[in-house]
């Protein structure tokens, strides 16, 4: 999916600040395999024909603030203040006002980060952000099995999270890995993907106003096919309500890489 022409711009005036330097640090990243995905991205298709998910390889576990701290520490221009405002939103980096070291802020994932400060970081240890089709492909599996979603006791186990009130606080990273060694898909944190703005969901879920509303509102739905997968359906909800610049309290992001087969 192409981005559209307003965020292929954004992305043009935001290069010198994407392209800021060498690797954040090291990072577990797992190969993913190539396969086929049912996606809900269908418009309503009953026959919803699979598409294809090239090989790839995705961060273990979301970015943390302690990694995007030791990342803005050495790209100054990322940081809370200092970011130019057409890349960041009022909300950026609040967490870090008034924190100290020893808040316990390290090991949980970062939060109020918008699209393109995500891709900086990610391009900052030479990944990307990964497309909802990548995303959505590692999240259809369980410990067990590489697509559980049509498992009632997997949907159930997923949607209790879903249904918690946030208050914007957040567990540290490190749970249990799922068929592909991939942490944290569910449980902590909504997640960006690259794509995020080229989601096929109806227009009353863009007009709605407060993207914190849309964590819990289905509107983007009635379009979408495989509806009883409400979960994946509230992410395509606020994702496609969001502009580049914006961050939510419980919006973070984890990176990814295109491989080729010669690569392991």
């Amino acid at each position: 999916m192409k981005l559209p022409l307003t965020s292929t711009l954004l992305l043009t005036l935001a290069a010198p600040l994407l392209a800021s330097g060498g690797p954040a640090g090291a990072a577990d990243y797992v190969a993913v395999p190539a396969g086929r995905l049912v996606t809900v991205l269908s418009g309503g298709n009953a026959g919803n024909p699979p598409v294809k998910v090239g090989r790839f390889a995705m961060r273990t576990e979301p970015v943390t603030n302690g990694e995007f701290q030791a990342f803005i520490a050495a790209h100054p221009e990322w940081q809370r203040g200092a970011a130019p405002p057409i890349f960041v939103d009022a909300n950026y980096l609040r967490q870090y006002d008034g924190a100290e070291a020893g808040d316990g802020l390290n090991q949980q994932p970062v939060t109020n980060v918008s699209w393109f400060a995500a891709q900086a970081f990610c391009e900052s240890e030479q990944a990307r952000l990964p497309s909802w089709y990548e995303w959505e492909y590692v999240a259809a599996a369980d410990e067990r099995r590489p697509d559980a979603r049509k498992d009632p006791a997997w949907r159930a186990r997923i949607l209790a999270w879903y249904s918690q009130a946030s208050n914007g606080s957040h567990g540290a990273i490190g749970g249990k890995p799922n068929f592909y060694g991939i942490r944290d898909v569910h449980g902590l944190i909504w997640e960006w993907v690259d794509d995020f703005n080229a989601l096929l969901v109806s227009a009353d879920s863009r007009d709605q106003g407060d993207p914190e509303k849309l964590q819990y509102c289905g509107a983007g739905a009635i379009s979408l096919q495989d509806r009883d997968n409400f979960a994946v359906l509230m992410r395509v909800a606020l994702l496609s309500s969001l502009k580049g610049a914006d961050s939510t309290n419980d919006l973070g992001f984890r990176c990814a890489r295109s491989l080729t087969k010669d690569k392991k």
